[in-house]
């Protein structure tokens, strides 16, 4: 348990010192530019920003995809870990809760000054930081599962934009759909298809961790 923690701090480490800016960054020019490509009105905004903003979450995720799995492996740490005694399906849940931390809080906080600049309401703000704590457990276990299954392949990065985006329609979806009033529903589905994509991710990312090494 102590070395899994320790590779946990290790990642969320790797990241907040390396690309953790870039996710934001993504995230906020997408909600600067869009009142200009879509003009000053206050309600068009206010009626679709949300789901923008949804979008710019889920290509923001795709960002640090290349070096979740990927040094790793071409350095050996994980031939390390399974001599060490940690199984591959550990080692990927220590990935994805690592990935979650390094992305995902900075990414609600940078929501707040993105929703006043798409004119999103208070209350619209309420639910779309809710929907973004249910989803971004999805959105951080599929970058992981692709990030697992490109590792070691030619334009992985690109590969790996391919592979996530139609996986994780369900979840824009239900994310958008949690957004109006009345959505209780949508956002029940949200938190449902997140806890079942961020438990079945570690086995999946693990056996595809054990073919690589093969």
């Amino acid at each position: 348990m102590s070395l899994w923690l320790a590779l946990v701090r290790r990642d969320v480490r790797l990241a907040w010192n390396g690309g953790l800016w870039l996710p934001v960054v993504f995230f906020m020019l997408v909600a600067i530019l869009y009142p200009f490509g879509v003009g000053p009105d206050a309600k068009l905004l206010a009626r679709t920003g949300g789901g923008v903003l949804w979008v710019a979450a889920l290509l923001a995720a795709l960002l640090p995809v290349d070096r979740l799995i990927q040094p790793d492996a071409e350095s050996g740490v994980l031939d390390q870990l399974a001599v060490r005694g940690i199984s591959d399906e550990g080692v990927a849940s220590a990935k994805l809760i690592a990935h979650w931390l390094s992305f995902a809080p900075p990414l609600m906080l940078a929501a707040i000054p993105a929703a006043a600049l798409v004119r999103i309401d208070g209350e619209t703000l309420w639910r779309l930081e809710a929907g973004l704590a249910l989803g971004t457990p999805a959105l951080a276990a599929l970058g992981l599962l692709v990030a697992s299954l490109t590792a070691g392949l030619p334009r992985a990065g690109a590969l790996a934009g391919l592979l996530m985006l139609p996986l994780a329609v369900p979840v824009l979806i239900f994310g958008a759909g949690s957004l109006t009033a009345g959505s209780g529903a949508a956002m029940k589905l949200l938190a449902a298809s997140s806890l079942f994509i961020a438990a079945l991710t570690p086995f999946a990312a693990g056996a595809a961790i054990r073919a690589m090494r093969r």
